[in-house]
């Protein structure tokens, strides 16, 4: 339990505002990726959290967020960058484990090697594993893409800018 004497002295530090040094902001900006807050809800248990530390503060740094609403966008990149490198490398395991059993499978037949790995590897870009791979990446992409859009256009209207609205057409494919 915190005691009243620790409430004030944390009541009167709050009003103080925060890090005041350019040196202690550009420290503190960094603490949500520190801390792998993030990395809590994005890491599979075999990834390693350093290496997503990392490169989310590379990426933070690179988009420099200024507020709140351009931190919890910054998030959704960061967090959508890494998932898509990851389905890069489950597609990569998933054709590899395809042709892999397909060549087994193919051994009992009397071809030769080369046929053998033409049909194991057209076996493996046809497999539904790698539709379904393929599915996920799009919908981590299109997501990705509406988080950078969004971010860029709240960071051009606090500089001033004027960001164009997205384009919206209405398409008739009748007949008439």
């Amino acid at each position: 339990m915190t005691s009243k004497k620790q409430i004030q002295a944390n009541k009167q530090n709050a009003k103080l505002g925060g890090v005041k040094t350019e040196n202690g902001k550009e420290i503190s900006k960094y603490n949500a990726m520190k801390h792998g807050i993030l990395s809590k809800e994005v890491l599979l248990h075999e990834e390693d959290e350093e290496s997503f530390i990392d490169f989310g503060a590379r990426l933070y740094a690179h988009l420099q967020p200024e507020n709140e609403l351009e931190a919890i966008f910054a998030d959704r990149i960061i967090s959508g960058m890494w998932r898509l490198k990851r389905t890069l490398s489950i597609e990569a395991a998933s054709m590899e484990w395809t042709k892999f059993e397909k060549m087994k499978e193919l051994c009992i037949y009397a071809e030769n090697d080369e046929h053998k790995k033409m049909r194991a590897m057209r076996e493996t870009i046809t497999h539904d594993s790698i539709e379904k791979i393929q599915r996920y990446e799009t919908s981590i992409e299109r997501g990705l893409f509406k988080a950078l859009h969004e971010f860029q256009r709240l960071q051009m209207i606090r500089k001033g800018g004027n960001f164009p609205m997205p384009a919206s057409l209405d398409i008739d494919i009748s007949s008439d």
